[in-house]
Formats: structure tokens, sequence, C-alpha cells
């Protein structure tokens, strides 16, 4: 093994199971590294709130050349929260993520490896930043899932309590400056879409960034030659954008179809289930909570509809839908950074009504609608290729490195 040849990637979080966004993300670029031959070691904070036992983890963990977590724990407290809020200038979540026995589990892999890149997956992560360039030369890479700020910015802007409202949008306003700060520091930044690079470059950042979202393997995928009316979607239910559009959906959304198209069924899932979910008993609205098996969930479901009003980043279930051969709805927020056009690639929908035409819509026009899925297929193939993405991403860092 070359040694100097390793990549250190560090993570807030165990990145399993795979039943959200940001685990999928960090595994797969994980996997990407490993399948092009790099030395990965992995070095991972297994945290309160999405702790795991290590004899869960699936093979990967074994194969890549080391992986060790290191407890912390991240849980929001009062106190901290209040005082970080008249105190500090900094977003709560830069403190919750600092441990100095974390920093020294950091420093310690670094005079052990020699990584000639280190990657870290959150912005938050970069609060290390200064012992790690006290320790090392290499690459300093900041994995950006999202542009953290407008999520906070959009969640304060639907909030009805003026209380809530005040203090999102500080928080809001903090993480933006933080991020401002975060982009300018690290040697280069990994984009998860081309929407978020072009907002990152409009803020006068001048660092190196490539744009990498995503990638899936399409080779074994079949092409799709019928659509279940069934729609769905998956979400973890402890982001509270997903919170939020589940509640739209619940309110709104779902009753507006519904009245429409009486034999209408949505069906959701998610891990961190709130219990007024679990409890809702409507005939066209069915929630299973958390799912051991996203494929066998979705399997007998044609249509995914994304009622994200809040957000940032790449939805990745929404690719993975469309690589599946699923219709998709959505409103803007939902498939932001996705190169994807309305009536060509997905539907777009920005209110309740729309959705309830959009899925009368697929009922009067079959083969419209099926013709819409097969281009969705051939998007994901062409622009959202897995190898592909990783060599081009392989090609930048070591281009800088």
């Amino acid at each position: 093994m070359n040694i100097n040849n390793a990549i250190l990637i560090v993570c807030n979080r165990v990145p399993f199971p795979l039943k959200d966004g940001g685990s999928m993300a960090m595994f797969a670029m994980i996997k990407g590294w490993h399948k092009a031959g790099r030395p990965v070691h992995l070095l991972a904070m297994n945290t309160t709130k999405h702790h795991i036992d290590q004899a869960e983890l699936p093979e990967l963990f074994k194969q890549i050349a080391s992986f060790e977590m290191v407890q912390m724990d991240t849980q929001i407290k009062v106190f901290p929260t209040l005082s970080n809020f008249i105190f500090s200038k900094k977003p709560q979540h830069a403190q919750r993520f600092y441990a100095r026995h974390f920093e020294q589990k950091i420093i310690e892999k670094i005079k052990e490896i020699q990584p000639k890149i280190i990657q870290l997956e959150s912005i938050y992560l970069q609060e290390y930043a200064p012992a790690i360039r006290q320790h090392s030369e290499a690459l300093l890479m900041q994995r950006l899932h999202n542009v953290e700020a407008e999520i906070w910015y959009r969640l304060a802007q639907e909030s009805v309590g003026l209380l809530k409202k005040r203090y999102l949008k500080n928080l809001a306003k903090r993480i933006e400056q933080y991020e401002k700060m975060v982009w300018q520091d690290a040697d280069a930044l990994i984009a998860i879409s081309d929407n978020d690079a072009q907002t990152i470059s409009r803020s006068g950042c001048t660092t190196a960034m490539c744009s990498i979202p995503f990638g899936i393997d399409m080779d074994a995928k079949p092409p799709v030659e019928s659509l279940s009316h069934k729609a769905y979607h998956l979400g973890a239910m402890d982001w509270q954008p997903n919170i939020e559009a589940m509640e739209w959906m619940r309110d709104a959304i779902a009753p507006s179809i519904h009245q429409k198209i009486p034999d209408f069924e949505f069906h959701f899932a998610g891990r961190k289930m709130p219990d007024w979910f679990t409890t809702e008993r409507k005939p066209y609205f069915y929630c299973s909570g958390e799912i051991e098996d996203a494929s066998t969930f979705i399997q007998d479901k044609g249509i995914l509809i994304v009622p994200l009003r809040s957000g940032s980043g790449i939805r990745i279930k929404t690719l993975e839908a469309m690589a599946e051969g699923k219709l998709v709805i959505s409103t803007r927020v939902g498939i932001q950074g996705i190169e994807a056009q309305d009536k060509t690639h997905f539907l777009l929908a920005d209110a309740p009504q729309d959705f309830a035409y959009a899925i009368e819509w697929v009922l009067a026009h079959k083969e419209e609608a099926l013709q819409i899925v097969h281009n969705a297929q051939k998007l994901i193939k062409d622009h959202y290729n897995q190898k592909m993405l990783q060599t081009r991403l392989i090609h930048f860092a070591e281009g800088l490195a």
C-alpha cells in the first residue's frame, strides 16, 4: 500500500444505515475512492443521535484501509444553546461537533498514515482545520452536502411563531457567515450540485471547486414498461424540512388529490418518525414509520412525490427514484440541484392543486408519462454516472494535491 497516496475521510457521523441522503452520499464517496484503488482511512463520530454498533456495518468498512469511530455526545442542550445564542457569533452546530478528544484522534491518525488528502464531510468539521494544518500538509478538501444557510433561511420564512422565526433567522445568518469562512478557508471544495457551486461562486469565494453530485450505477437498471399509480415519499424525519414537507402533504396536498381522485394512495416512510404521523388514520394517507428495506417499500409504487419547501443541496432519493423508473412530481426546491426539465424529466408542482393536476394528467396520459420516466433514466445514466463522477473528482483532487 502506498501510504503517501492515502486519503483520510472525516465524518460527523457513521455513514450507515443507508436510510437518508447524508449517509448515502458519504457512503458512496468512501466506496468511490476505494473502488478507484486509493487507501481510504475513515474516521467518524459515533454520535448520540445516530449511534450505531460496529457489528451492524457492511463489508466496505472492513475492506478500506482503516476505520475508526469515536463516541461523541452531540445532543442539543438548553443551557449551551441559550449561551451560544447570547454570547457567540458562531452557529451552535459548530460548537456541538467540536471535542478535544476527537481532535486528538485526528492528529493521531494524521501522524500514523500521513495522508495526501484529508476530506471533511461537514462544514462544522472545519473546527478541526487549525489542528489539521498544524500537523499535516495534506490537501484539505471540504465536501459540501448543501448550502446550509439556505435551509435555515427557508425554515425561518415558513415558521409561524415570532420567537421561533427570530431565532431561526439569527441562526441562518450565523450559518451563512460561518459557511463563507469555511468555503474560503478550505484548500478545495466539492459541491454536490452545479446550483450550489454557482451560489458559492456568487458569494465571492475563490477556493478551487468541483461539482460532484451523487453518482448512481445504472448498469443493472432495466427500462420501465409500465407505471404504478401509487405514490410515495421516503425521508429521514429527524430533518426539519422533511417534517415540514410531510405536514404539508398530510394537511393540504393529499386531501386535494383525494378530492379529485378518490382511490389515490400516498405512502411514506422514514427513520425517527414522529408519533403524530404513525397514528394518522386516513384512507389515502399511509405512514409506515421506519422500514428495513427501501427497495421492497417502493417496488409496487410508481410515483415519487417531493413536497419540499425548504432545503438545499440535492435530493439523492429523487435521483435514485429516477434511476429506478419512478415518475417524480416535485416542488422547485425538491428538484433543486438536479439538471432536470419540467415535463421532460419530471412534473413540477408548487401548490396543492398542482400536485392534484399532475396526478390527473398522469392517469390520462399514460404513454407520455412513461416517456418522462424513460427520459429521466437517460438523464441519470448520462449525467449522474458513478464511475464518471469519481474519475472527475480524482483528477480534480490529485491535480491540486
